[in-house]
């Protein structure tokens, strides 16, 4: 019978070291959503468009090419405590974000949602924010499953100049919410 010692030295490992960042990120008390608009340098930020009250951003360890995240400049966690304005301009920046990736990247679907509190999944479970993530037909793999691995096919750089692009260039995506 083997030993787990012997086991383990049969494991094949794959090494992601651009997931450390992530990790040494979880562990900081600073939150990215307030921290991230407060640089100012938008393409640094991976910050994709700025409203009134709210802000697109590209995910920095997305689930799949083109995982966008809007969320209000203010601090806060609480659905209920947006004000109407705050509301009705995130929910326009999601339709945004979703014709955005439509032009860009071009999915079969979408998964467009809200992760309130750390256990319903929320990374980032102090500051109130939708995802967009584009899904095509047959993204899903044996990786996540078998290696906690998400294969990202398109560097955030890249993808970052062509969503950026396509905001400049298409009149059809022209933001109805723009800062002043």
């Amino acid at each position: 019978m083997e030993s787990f010692e012997d086991t383990r030295q049969h494991l094949n490992r794959l090494w992601a070291p651009w997931r450390i960042e992530y990790i040494r990120h979880a562990r900081d008390m600073e939150c990215v959503l307030c921290t991230a608009p407060a640089r100012g340098d938008d393409e640094a930020s991976l910050i994709l468009h700025r409203g009134h009250s709210n802000f697109i951003m590209m995910n920095a360890f997305p689930y799949s090419p083109g995982h966008l995240m809007i969320a209000p400049f203010r601090h806060t966690a609480d659905l209920e405590a947006i004000t109407q304005e705050e509301s009705a301009e995130h929910h326009e920046m999601v339709k945004l974000a979703v014709a955005l990736l439509r032009t860009v990247t071009h999915p079969d679907g979408f998964n467009v949602g809200l992760n309130l509190g750390r256990v319903a999944g929320a990374g980032f479970d102090q500051h109130l924010h939708t995802h967009v993530v584009p899904r095509w037909l047959g993204d899903t793999n044996f990786m996540p499953v078998l290696s906690d691995t998400r294969v990202i096919s398109e560097s955030l750089a890249a993808m970052y100049r062509r969503l950026r692009q396509a905001l400049v260039e298409n009149p059809a995506l022209r933001p109805p919410c723009e800062a002043p």
